[in-house]
C-alpha cells in the first residue's frame, strides 16, 4: 500500500510543477543566503584565530558553505526538471534522471541537516579552545621583540577593547603572568629586582592589568596598577569599589560572540533545510504523478501520486534484501550447485599395490 497517496488532475500537477518551479529559484537565493553566512562566520574565526588553540571546528563552517553552494547547483537543475515537467513529452527526458535526483538530493539535505545541528553541539569544543588559546597568547603578551609573537600584544589589546573584556575569566588572570617585558623594567631599582628574585620563576608580577582593560565609560580615572593596594589610591576600597575595569573576561565575551553566531548559522541551516524537504517532497509527487499519466497512457487523465510505493516496513525490507544480496553474488551456493569434491574419497586412505592397482 502507498504512502501518503494523493490524486492529481491534469490541472494540478500543472500547478504543482510551476509552483515546484518557482521554489526552486527561491531556494536557489537560500543556498546563497547560506553560503554566504557560512563564509561570513568562517572569516570572523579567521579574525581571531590566534586565541583559538584548536581550529578543527570550522569544518562545521567548511561543510555549511559546500553545502550552500551545492544548494545552488542542485535547486537550479531541480527546477529546470519541474518546468518540464509541465509537458508529457519533456518530462520523458528526465524520466530515468529524476529519482537519482531526488535521492542525490534527499542525501544533500541530510547533510544540510547534519551541518545546522552541529552548530549547536560545538560550544563545549569551542569554549575549551579559546580557554587555552587566551592564556597563550596572555603568557606571550610581553614578547613584542620574538619573531611570531610580535603581534600577540596588538591582538590582545584589541580584543579588550573590542569586546570590552579583560584577561581570561576576569581582570585578575593578569596578576599570575608578567605581562611587562624585561626590556621595560629597570633593574637598577631594588624593588625591581627584588620582585623579579621573590618569585620562584623569577616572573614580574604585579597587581595590575594593561591599559585595555580601562572601562573609557567610568568617570574615574583607570586604576590599572596596584589595584589591591588601598592606599597607593585616593578615596579608594579595592573589595567595594567598583572598578573602572572591564568586569566581563574575553573567555566569556567571546564564547557568547560566537556561540550567537554559530546558533544563528545553525537557525538558518535548519529552516533552509525543512523548506528544501518540502520541495523535495512535492518533486517526489510530481514524479509519481507523472510516471503514472505515462502508465495509463492518457496525459488529461487523473493520475496517482505518493511519497512511498509500498509501505514503510515493506520498503525498508525490500532495500535491507537487496543491500544483503550484493554481497552473494561472488559467493558459491552449495546447497544448490553442490560441491563439486563431495563424496570422493581422499586418496590418503589408498595405497598402490606392487602391480600399481590401487587398493583400500
Amino acid at each position: 500500500m502507498a504512502v501518503l497517496r494523493l490524486k492529481f488532475t491534469k490541472g494540478q500537477r500543472d500547478k504543482l510543477a510551476q509552483m515546484l518551479w518557482l521554489l526552486n529559484w527561491v531556494s536557489v537565493m537560500t543556498g546563497i543566503i547560506l553560503f554566504s553566512l557560512g563564509l561570513f562566520v568562517k572569516v570572523e574565526f579567521s579574525k581571531k584565530e590566534e586565541l583559538m588553540a584548536d581550529r578543527d571546528f570550522q569544518r562545521v563552517l567548511n561543510l555549511l558553505i559546500a553545502v550552500g553552494l551545492i544548494a545552488c547547483i542542485i535547486n537550479l537543475l531541480g527546477g529546470k526538471i519541474c518546468y518540464d515537467c509541465v509537458d508529457t513529452n519533456k518530462f520523458l527526458r528526465w524520466k530515468l534522471l529524476i529519482l537519482p535526483y531526488i535521492i542525490c538530493s534527499f542525501f544533500f539535505t541530510g547533510c544540510m541537516l547534519v551541518g545546522a545541528l552541529m552548530c549547536y553541539s560545538m560550544q563545549e569544543e569551542l569554549q575549551e579552545s579559546l580557554a587555552e588559546g587566551l592564556r597563550n597568547v596572555m603568557r606571550y603578551y610581553k614578547d613584542t621583540d620574538s619573531p611570531g609573537r610580535c603581534f600577540l600584544k596588538h591582538t590582545m589589546d584589541l580584543l579588550q577593547i573590542q569586546f570590552q573584556c579583560c584577561g581570561n575569566r576576569d581582570h585578575r588572570d593578569w596578576f599570575h603572568i608578567q605581562w611587562i617585558s624585561n626590556r621595560y623594567l629597570d633593574m637598577s631599582k631594588w624593588e625591581v629586582v627584588g620582585r623579579l628574585h621573590s618569585n620562584v620563576e623569577g616572573k614580574y608580577l604585579l597587581d595590575s592589568v594593561p591599559f585595555s582593560c580601562c572601562n573609557t565609560n567610568s568617570p574615574r580615572p583607570c586604576i590599572q596598577y596596584q589595584i589591591t593596594n588601598n592606599s597607593a589610591h585616593f578615596n579608594y576600597d579595592y573589595l567595594t569599589e567598583d572598578l573602572n575595569l572591564w568586569k566581563r573576561g574575553c573567555h566569556q565575551a567571546l564564547v557568547e560572540y560566537y556561540t550567537k553566531l554559530m546558533h544563528s548559522t545553525g537557525s538558518t541551516g535548519l529552516l533552509i533545510w525543512l523548506f528544501e524537504l518540502s520541495i523535495l517532497t512535492g518533486v517526489r509527487y510530481l514524479q509519481t504523478a507523472m510516471e503514472n499519466v505515462l502508465r495509463q497512457g492518457d496525459p488529461e487523465s487523473e493520475s496517482d501520486g505518493w511519497l512511498l510505493e509500498n509501505s514503510l516496513v515493506e520498503t525498508a525490507r525490500n532495500n535491507f534484501n537487496i543491500l544483503k544480496n550484493l554481497g552473494k553474488i561472488n559467493q558459491i551456493d552449495t546447497a544448490t550447485n553442490g560441491d563439486p569434491n563431495i563424496d570422493k574419497p581422499s586418496t590418503a586412505l589408498y595405497g598402490l599395490d606392487n602391480s600399481g592397482s590401487v587398493h583400500p
